[in-house]
């Protein structure tokens, strides 16, 4: 079901997003009219971030006394995105046990710091939404009213009465787990397990060059939104769309990304044809770009998380022997 739903989902996404779509227009737009050099400046841009998230992974290990190889951080960088399209976030957890096998890292330790980097992700791309949507409220609210998705009614749930009842139900529950944890002793190893991951989340702290974290965590989003953005170059319906229409389209593509289908495919789909529209792009023309765009970063994830699982056991021959 990991592997059947998230395909199903995608699939039926997509296929209800391109069920009057000429697909043979997208393959003469591929092999003839797509700026292949703009394509190819995105990718390097795409590979950059993967490095940038890898070498910062090793710099939040090094506090909790771990120094995996770079390259093995790297490695494993790769191949998680990969086994993400297999099952979704299933390559946050294969990722520690690629640094385990390979650099002897606990894996509850690298298990924390993982948690930590998706918190400080999740800022982030929460402080890049709201400067943008701040810049373009215009358009997103038109996009809102356009996928039918009622702002009042969602503003009315943090209001309601039943929202804090059921928090701190929930609160109480882990309350009770908590003091159940720590008095009972059949627990023990899970209490040793979660420790490890609490050290983990709190290793930010204890990182030594914090402005190297800073610049790191910068370099990634920077990256990632210049391997979305250049893409537009590629093609003469969307050369003519600016920077703050691409930051728009990074946005709703990355919250779309957010449902459980590989690489976001289908919902990805759905959004950025939307958007698209929204800034004059014919519909025909948006659903070609999303097409082709996100295949050719999927096949870069592929390659990159294959060259990840082959060149492995190549450099760390010593420790496997």
């Amino acid at each position: 079901m990991k592997i059947a739903f998230p395909l199903l989902l995608g699939g039926m996404i997509l296929y209800w997003t391109y069920r009057d779509f000429d697909i043979g227009k997208a393959g003469e737009v591929f092999l003839y009219e797509m700026n292949y050099g703009w394509m190819l400046m995105s990718l390097v841009f795409g590979v950059m971030s993967h490095l940038f998230r890898g070498w910062r992974w090793k710099q939040t290990l090094e506090p909790l006394g771990e120094h995996p190889k770079a390259s093995n951080c790297v490695y494993a960088i790769f191949a998680s995105y990969a086994m993400n399209l297999v099952i979704p976030r299933i390559g946050e957890i294969s990722r520690c046990g690629i640094l385990a096998r390979y650099d002897g890292v606990f894996f509850s330790k690298s298990l924390g710091t993982v948690v930590t980097e998706r918190l400080v992700d999740t800022l982030c791309i929460g402080l890049i939404s709201g400067i943008t949507f701040l810049l373009q409220m215009g358009v997103f609210n038109t996009f809102f009213r356009t996928t039918g998705t009622d702002l009042h009614s969602f503003a009315e749930l943090f209001t309601s009465v039943h929202l804090y009842i059921a928090l701190a139900c929930v609160a109480a529950m882990l309350v009770l787990i908590y003091f159940l944890v720590r008095h009972l002793t059949v627990f023990s190893r899970v209490k040793g397990l979660v420790k490890n991951v609490w050290t983990g989340i709190f290793s930010l702290h204890m990182v030594k060059n914090m402005p190297l974290f800073c610049f790191y965590t910068l370099a990634i989003w920077v990256c990632y939104f210049f391997h979305f953005y250049l893409t537009f170059f590629c093609f003469t319906f969307t050369a003519h769309l600016g920077w703050m229409a691409g930051l728009v389209m990074f946005v709703v593509g990355s919250f779309a990304a957010v449902v459980p289908t590989p690489n976001g495919a289908g919902p990805w789909h759905f959004a950025l044809i939307t958007m698209m529209m929204l800034y004059g792009v014919e519909k025909e023309d948006a659903g070609i770009f999303a097409l082709i765009v996100h295949g050719i970063q999927t096949l870069l994830i592929i390659l990159l998380g294959i060259y990840g699982l082959a060149a492995l056991p190549f450099t760390n021959k010593k420790r496997a022997l």
